[in-house]
């Protein structure tokens, strides 16, 4: 069996941080959500992975220095290539298959069928995170040697989902993010497939988005009789395109996260719970309350640090306080007042305070950004 990983995609739901960065390179507990899957899938017993990756694209973007539009190359597959590379540090031999535009799921799985050479394979999307990994789910497809098995999970916005209609374990009926949802079981980002799955694309045709949709490929399957079968989660999953949901499963990793200092904390700093210290960080001054992770050479003083943050490498936070939050490499955080809460922060960042009068906001914000401010 191999495997198919789709690391492409706009991330049009993480904007601007994915303007410059893969969304599946965004960090929970400061490990890529990318990695996560790949672990899963050595622990599945499976080596050969193929990673589906996109074109570089251009877009325009503020200067950070001067505030002016422009051109710039978002290469999220030479992101993805360099963080990956052969697949070694897994366990795993990986193949890249560029994918010319975001053209669907299925358009994904029709490009891949040369490097499946007619093997049974699992897909998975690189920005799913799943707790309990997926070697049971592949184990019950090998046993029941079904023509297609997806892996599904009760959510609370169907409407958001492709989502299953079931008799028993078989699937009778797949929508995608129907306005009127027949259950509220969605999927979940992972499939397992015999090469059938290769007729089923070809046959179908694009939906009105313009995309081959991989919930019209596996309806097909069922159209014409062929097993499909389902497998619902029981435990934790988490679909890491949202804002939302990555600080929330960002929450849920650190829960199981165990105390370890590598870096250097001064007498005067309180730790409590289960707290994470890169090698290379100083801490001074400072009330850290974990669980939370500090990543290495990062320098924090005067500072509160709350549950569930995870701070990056060469991170610097001054006189400040934040919880609940994710902060990207090499950002500096001084002299805030207010607690800054439930927050994704970019790479090179820098959010200060003003002395200058009179007193102002004074933003430099890029495509798609958010603030609230008190």
């Amino acid at each position: 069996m191999k495997a198919l990983v789709l690391a492409g995609g706009r991330g049009t739901r993480l904007r601007p941080i994915t303007h410059t960065r893969a969304k599946q390179l965004v960090p929970v507990a400061n490990k890529p959500v990318l990695d996560f899957g790949l672990e899963s899938i050595a622990a599945a017993g499976i080596k050969e992975v193929g990673i589906i990756v996109s074109d570089p694209r251009e877009m325009l973007q503020p200067d950070h220095r001067t505030g002016e539009l422009i051109t710039v190359l978002v290469n999220s597959q030479a992101e993805i290539r360099a963080a990956v590379g052969d697949g070694s540090r897994f366990g795993l031999k990986v193949t890249y298959i560029e994918q010319e535009a975001p053209l669907g799921l299925a358009h994904a799985v029709k490009i891949s069928e040369e490097f499946m050479a007619g093997d049974s394979f699992v897909m998975y999307l690189g920005d799913n995170l799943i707790k309990d990994g997926i070697t049971h789910f592949v184990r019950e497809f090998e046993a029941e040697k079904p023509d297609a098995q997806i892996l599904l999970a009760q959510v609370s916005r169907p409407w958001e989902f492709g989502v299953a209609e079931l008799q028993g374990e078989r699937v009778v009926r797949l929508e995608e993010k129907p306005k009127q949802p027949k259950s509220d079981l969605a999927l979940v980002g992972v499939y397992l497939f015999t090469s059938s799955i290769f007729d089923a694309v070809r046959a179908i045709k694009p939906s009105p988005r313009g995309e081959l949709e991989i919930t019209d490929a596996i309806q097909h399957m069922i159209t014409t009789g062929q097993n499909v079968r389902s497998h619902v989660i029981r435990g934790w999953w988490k679909d890491t395109g949202r804002v939302e949901d990555l600080l929330e499963a960002n929450r849920i990793v650190l829960a199981d996260l165990e105390r370890r200092i590598d870096g250097t904390v001064d007498a005067a700093t309180i730790i409590e719970g289960a707290v994470e210290i890169g090698e290379g960080t100083v801490v001074e001054r400072s009330h850290l309350r974990g669980p939370l992770i500090i990543g290495c050479n990062a320098r924090i003083s005067d500072t509160y640090i709350g549950p569930f943050t995870a701070l990056a490498d060469g991170v610097q936070l001054q006189r400040c306080e934040i919880e609940h939050s994710i902060v990207l490499d090499r950002s500096e955080i001084r002299d805030i007042a207010s607690r800054i809460e439930s927050s994704l922060i970019g790479r090179d960042v820098v959010v200060t305070k003003s002395d200058s009068r009179p007193r102002a906001h004074r933003l430099m914000l890029g495509d798609s950004s958010r603030v609230e401010l008190a």
